[in-house]
């Protein structure tokens, strides 16, 4: 959905890099006299905690993954062999809660000393690299005995079955991937705004990111979709998709363990640079809301951090028998409906009533940050969409997602 994504995600490198300042005191810095909007930088503070609450988890998962594949525990195990393997990682909280410490340690540690543009070099690289993988991953799985089930299933649209869910539950469900693969609404795009001089407009980069957004998730259902249909993995596994598919795509595979291996230590890193801007986000607003020190704030932040994690982690062990939303949920799933169900589509909402409305920063300030730099700019057409179409588009999604959460 790069028409609703691309323009919020202008604004928000708009906000970021018009402001210089994290989240919490965008609305200060820009609208001091209009202290209604200053809510909202608390509530996106909160959701950058919530966030981390349960992706240190699964990058977490990530690192336990490559020491697994580089052990080679995942050789000569079929569909349950692999699913087994990842159902008992789950199940013992003392890795789990290891491996998740050493990345809140690592990430916060990297944050306090400042070298994290060294490591978003080799990160650079490393997702090159990472790219080339999924590609040539993409490229087996459709040749996969089997694997053409897959690919009409994952391309070809079942109308019939769009009509049986709801065509706006449909809907509603790419929108909010949209906004959660980009994590529009919580200031965590804002961050990179500010880092972004005047040379280049802000529409083309935002394009440039919902394009490669984009390429990504569909490469990702390349690899994904064939292989579930050629050994037999539920698609309908959710998160945990990613773990229980690739190991037995690896597994037959020439050299199948090092291109495992390879896969998850790139995969680790990719999911390692978000972490680290997330936390810098969270960094900046605790310094701007308490004044302290660098220092001391990655200290409390990482011990906050390693005891909020914990009930994500207990969730699959000795919490499983707690189900916040019925069913099989998990504290996981309850966490991810408050970002991705509420404060993300809340949040953009926000955003765009803020930029394009006399009652926050207006169109006129917005547009004039947009446009700074060469490249694609936000041009006088685009006003009425911006203004109107897409707040009631958002609206309709945050309705559409509580009504089909709770109804």
């Amino acid at each position: 959905m790069p028409s609703s994504s691309s323009p919020v995600l202008t604004m928000e490198f708009a906000l970021g890099r018009a402001s210089q300042k994290s989240p919490v005191k965008i609305y200060k810095e820009l609208t001091p006299g209009k202290k209604v909007w200053n809510v909202h930088g608390y509530m996106a503070m909160a959701g950058n905690y919530i966030l981390m609450m349960f992706y240190t988890c699964v990058t977490g998962w990530m690192l336990q993954y490559f020491v697994k594949t580089a052990a080679g525990e995942f050789e000569g195990a079929d569909a349950a062999g692999v699913s087994a393997i990842f159902n008992g990682m789950l199940g013992k909280p003392v890795p789990m809660i290891l491996f998740t410490f050493a990345v809140i340690i690592v990430c916060f540690g990297i944050n306090s000393i400042g070298v994290q543009k060294g490591l978003e070099r080799v990160t650079k690289y490393m997702m090159i690299a990472l790219l080339v993988i999924m590609v040539a991953l993409a490229i087996n799985s459709i040749f996969l005995e089997g694997g053409a089930e897959g690919l009409k299933f994952y391309l070809v649209p079942d109308f019939g079955r769009m009509q049986e869910v709801g065509i706006g539950k449909v809907i509603v469900a790419a929108m909010t991937q949209a906004f959660f693969t980009l994590s529009l609404g919580i200031g965590s795009m804002a961050i990179f705004g500010s880092y972004l001089d005047k040379e280049r407009s802000l529409m083309g980069e935002a394009v440039n990111v919902a394009v490669l957004d984009t390429f990504v998730a569909f490469v990702s259902g390349l690899i994904m979709f064939p292989a579930c249909m050629a050994y037999g993995v539920d698609v309908n596994a959710g998160p945990p998709l990613i773990f229980e598919t690739l190991p037995n795509i690896f597994n037959h595979l020439p050299m199948g363990r090092l291109w495992g291996s390879l896969f998850f230590v790139f995969m680790s890193f990719a999911a390692l640079s978000t972490v680290l801007a997330v936390f810098e986000n969270i960094i900046s607003c605790t310094m701007d809301v308490t004044g302290w020190s660098r220092k001391k704030t990655c200290i409390i932040n990482a011990f906050a951090m390693m005891v909020l994690v914990l009930p994500c982690i207990f969730g699959y062990s000795i919490w499983s028998g707690f189900h916040p939303l019925g069913g099989t949920s998990t504290v996981l799933d309850l966490e991810d409906l408050i970002v991705s169900n509420i404060l993300l589509p809340v949040g953009t909402l926000i955003y765009v009533l803020y930029c394009t409305t006399r009652f926050g920063w207006g169109w006129d300030k917005f547009e004039a940050e947009a446009n700074a730099g060469k490249g694609l700019k936000v041009k006088k057409w685009m006003r009425p969409y911006m203004t109107f179409v897409l707040p009631v588009m958002i609206l309709i999604l945050f309705i559409f997602s509580m009504i089909d959460v709770f109804v």
